[in-house]
């Protein structure tokens, strides 16, 4: 496939977002961190962190060197709040049916063994992709797309999803709130007028990570969460413990 003809004034009304790797809303306290105890973990006690993740793809190695060049790799630009994992420099247009695109799409690292577009549903809507909400990795019977990159194209026949609210969690994390891997929770965010429980957020646990939940723009916004003046998670189903703002 040829790279489409780009018109200007339609790359900027597209709706653009920066990688976040944090809200400024986040649950956190403000004690300084004290040794030998679980990752992300402040005075002694989870520090809930919830970040909106704006649009981004996932790649392979070898869609890496198909949309950037023979030998590329991706290049760290940002580290993300998840150790090991970073927004690259590198960014691809992310195309639709009828030419409909996204540009400037980043690219998050590292690569993997699938590649995946994860958008919120207004993207999706932009792209004229019905993208089924899904949990990464899930990407079975998903709708593709076209990538392109400075160096080709990549024709995806699946892998575009509106990624499904989850949280990160270490294990000590998991046993404060009471709930294990595959679990869901609510988080519940308090914002001027605008509060909303986003319920079924799937728990994430392994031995590293740190108490991170992510929601995408649309969510975000839903709830003002720059906004928030309280944020609490807890276990779905009942359970009051959490971790708030």
């Amino acid at each position: 496939m040829n790279n489409p003809t780009i018109d200007r004034n339609q790359i900027e009304s597209m709706v653009r977002a920066a990688i976040r790797g944090a809200s400024g809303a986040t649950g956190q306290c403000t004690g300084a961190a004290v040794a030998d105890q679980p990752p992300g973990w402040v005075d002694g006690k989870p520090n809930l962190r919830v970040s909106i993740s704006a649009r981004h793809c996932h790649l392979t190695d070898e869609h890496v060197e198909t949309l950037f060049g023979p030998g590329s790799v991706l290049e760290p630009e940002k580290d993300l709040y998840q150790d090991g994992f970073y927004a690259a420099k590198q960014t691809v247009m992310v195309v639709g049916p009828r030419r409909r695109m996204l540009p400037n799409v980043r690219v998050l690292g590292p690569t993997r063994g699938a590649s995946q577009v994860e958008l919120a549903f207004t993207d999706s809507i932009s792209l004229g992709i019905d993208a089924p909400v899904r949990h990464s990795g899930k990407i079975d019977g998903t709708p593709g797309c076209v990538l392109v990159g400075p160096a080709g194209t990549v024709q995806l026949d699946q892998g575009v999803i509106r990624a499904a609210r989850h949280v990160h969690m270490n294990f000590a994390d998991a046993e404060h709130f009471g709930v294990q891997n595959g679990d869901m929770m609510n988080l519940i965010v308090r914002s001027p007028d605008c509060g909303v429980v986003f319920e079924d957020v799937l728990v994430r646990a392994d031995e590293a990570a740190k108490l991170e939940v992510h929601i995408d723009t649309d969510e975000g916004n839903a709830c003002h969460l720059d906004a928030a003046t309280e944020i609490k998670l807890v276990r779905q189903g009942g359970g009051a413990c959490g971790c708030g703002g």
